[in-house]
Formats: C-alpha cells, structure tokens, sequence
C-alpha cells in the first residue's frame, strides 16, 4: 500500500472511530460488507472509488477533485478541520492529494 492509499485508509478508520461507528455499523450506512471495511482499513484490498465514496459519505466527508493550480488555496481552507472532525492531529498537513503529486505539498 503506498501513502497516500495508507493516508486514506488511516483517515477513513479514524473518522469512524470518531462517530463511535463499528465496523458493521458503517458497513450498513454506507452498503459496503464488513468484512470489506476491514480489508479497507488494513490495506489488504484496493480502495475502488465507489466504496470511497459511500465510505466518505456515511462519515460525512466529501471527496473532491480540486484543479492542481487551486490545491495550495483549498489546503490552506481546509486545513486543521479534518483533524477536528476525527481527533487526529497527525492527519492536519495531507487533508487533499493531487493525483499526480502524491508527496507534495
């Protein structure tokens, strides 16, 4: 699993732990298995795009494709909330990735 994939999946884990959601509990809102959740969470599978989003929305987070030359202006908006939404203040300097610059900041 390379970073940002981790990043992700340590993300997802924490925003659920932080709704005081079981695995199963999200699985149900979000129409996503368990078991899969799990996987997600460990890294053992790949993260498809439809189980980001259902994941994203049950825990109200929203994903966002943001044009490369906007990046810098809407990391520095959201910067620190997602670290206030899931208690987690190690997540404060990645909340968004452009695809192609997977380390940058």
């Amino acid at each position: 699993m390379n970073y940002t994939t981790e990043h992700i999946a340590r993300t997802l884990r924490k925003a659920r732990e932080a709704k005081g959601l079981s695995q199963r509990e999200l699985g149900r809102k979000a129409g996503v298995p368990q078991g899969h959740i799990s996987k997600i969470e460990n890294g053992a599978v790949d993260l498809r795009l439809s189980s980001l989003v259902a994941l994203a929305r049950a825990l109200d987070l929203e994903l966002a494709l943001v044009p490369r030359k906007s990046l810098p202006a809407v990391k520095s908006l959201v910067r620190g909330s997602l670290a206030e939404v899931i208690g987690d203040a190690r997540l404060t300097p990645r909340p968004l990735y452009s695809l192609d610059e997977e380390g940058d900041d």
